[in-house]
């Protein structure tokens, strides 16, 4: 879920790229959840051509995600579904990184596939039409229908590119099933946490089929506008047909296999290289080249494997499989099976017996947690200072609640110090306080302590009574 101040980010990056009134109706979205064309028009206090144009743009720009809830009629009635506008957090975040994606596609591509992605990012969907037709409008010498329906091919291949989602997918209302009080237990529980959210349920509606969704169904006897091409006659007809196909867009988002359909950049990719290379320059920081060389190869021997983009742990491989990937690469070959099996103990799997099938998975959640609280303990020293983060580093190590004094001690801390500190990270939310009993928290030693002082206390308090009656009193 979107938090205050990622949703402040969000719609200034809006804002900056569509201006005002499109970062209105964003806004509206991301704070209130879905909501029906009627219902933006009463909370934004837009005309209603204000609120469609916005939408569209946000939906042309994969920011905004339309679908029919199907909701059950009243008494006699059928089951009845109504348009609501959903805005999509994650891909309006996503507008700021477009540099990196540009980047890792021109790495592993061709510059042609680099420009053909430009443009879907810049455009946030397009059709191969319009891809052709952008592609002769940059350049002075023209481009032939086939290298840019190559580069296509290509961007699919490795998944950069995908087909666009349904236009408005049926999502039907979540079933309740009510279980009787001898069938409740775990089960029931369990099932209630895996609950889906909105937005995945939606998602999961709009999503093209896996077999369909890096696949360009088309003949290669056919050009890109569907008519025959011979060796006579040219692969593209200029004139009226060509600004027919490229002004068809919203009918072609829902168009049939065979037929022109709409492409866009395919973010859940980008975001896994990304995560990828994140986990290797986290351990580039902590551990040896060994283990740098090893955790690459096996993520580049599984590529393609993943099911999602949070995967807790790489895809398992043998010993001889990783040690294969590893030795494909000049600066690995240096390296021995013994080297390999090393560094995969470094990398924390256990070490595995030689002439045995044991398989090795890295535990890809456990490297970006230590990333976060790097970065973290970073900010932490920077707007707090070196003190702050020793007790932030003291605090987050140990896991569990510490007591000021003890804090001051361990972290050398002056004890007049320490509370200011700690109430300063503790309002900007980047500590936990809970108040404690003293009793609870204290050795047996130190309860016999304050049993004597509480004595000390009370007798003392008993004498001044004394004093207090001699002179007020009597």
């Amino acid at each position: 879920m979107a938090t205050p101040y990622g949703i402040k980010l969000a719609v200034h990056l809006i804002t900056n790229h569509f201006g005002n009134l499109v970062a209105k109706v964003c806004e509206n979205l991301l704070r209130r959840g879905p909501l029906t064309l009627q219902q933006v028009i009463r909370y934004t206090e837009l005309t209603p051509q204000q609120v469609k144009n916005s939408l569209l743009i946000l939906i042309q720009h994969n920011c905004v995600q339309a679908f029919s809830l199907e909701s059950q009629g009243g008494f006699g009635d059928g089951p009845k579904a109504n348009t609501q506008y959903l805005a999509l957090f994650s891909n309006i975040l996503h507008r700021m990184r477009f540099p990196k994606f540009l980047e890792i596609v021109s790495r592993e591509l061709d510059q042609e596939c680099k420009e053909l992605l430009e443009g879907l990012l810049q455009n946030g969907r397009l059709t191969l039409v319009q891809m052709v037709e952008r592609a002769k409008s940059k350049r002075k010498d023209g481009c032939r229908e086939d290298v840019v329906q190559e580069g296509l091919t290509k961007l699919l291949a490795a998944h950069f590119v995908e087909r666009c989602p349904a236009p408005e997918p049926l999502v039907p209302e979540p079933v309740k099933v009510e279980t009787t009080s001898k069938k409740r237990g775990a089960k029931s529980a369990k099932i209630n946490e895996e609950s889906e959210t909105i937005e995945q349920r939606v998602l999961a509606a709009a999503g093209p089929m896996e077999a369909q969704r890096f696949s360009m169904i088309t003949n290669t006897e056919f050009d890109v506008n569907g008519e025959t091409s011979t060796d006579d006659s040219p692969s593209l007809i200029v004139g009226e047909k060509r600004k027919r196909d490229s002004l068809e867009l919203d009918r072609e988002s829902t168009a049939e296999e065979g037929e022109v359909v709409l492409w866009r950049a395919n973010f859940e990719e980008f975001l896994r290289r990304l995560r990828h290379m994140a986990c290797i320059e986290n351990v580039r920081a902590s551990l040896d080249d060994g283990a740098v060389k090893v955790l690459k190869a096996m993520l580049d021997a599984t590529r393609g494997l993943e099911k999602k983009v949070k995967t807790e742990k790489s895809v398992p491989l043998s010993l001889d499989n990783i040690f294969e990937e590893v030795i494909k690469s000049e600066e690995g070959r240096v390296m021995t099976l013994d080297d390999v099996r090393a560094s995969l103990v470094q990398l924390g799997c256990p070490a595995s017996a030689r002439g045995t099938a044991d398989s090795y998975s890295i535990d890809l959640k456990k490297i970006i947690e230590s990333a976060q609280n790097d970065e973290v303990e970073s900010i932490v020293l920077k707007r707090y200072g070196r003190d702050a983060y020793r007790i932030f580093r003291l605090l987050s190590k140990n896991g569990r609640l510490v007591e000021t004094d003890k804090i001051s001690d361990t972290t050398f801390v002056e004890k007049k110090d320490a509370p200011k500190i700690l109430y300063k990270m503790w309002k900007d939310e980047y500590l936990h306080m809970e108040v404690i009993n003293p009793l609870e928290a204290m050795t047996k030693e130190e309860r016999q302590k304050q049993k004597n002082i509480r004595i000390l206390l009370d007798s003392s308090l008993l004498k001044l009574d004394d004093a207090i009656m001699l002179f007020h009193n009597f």
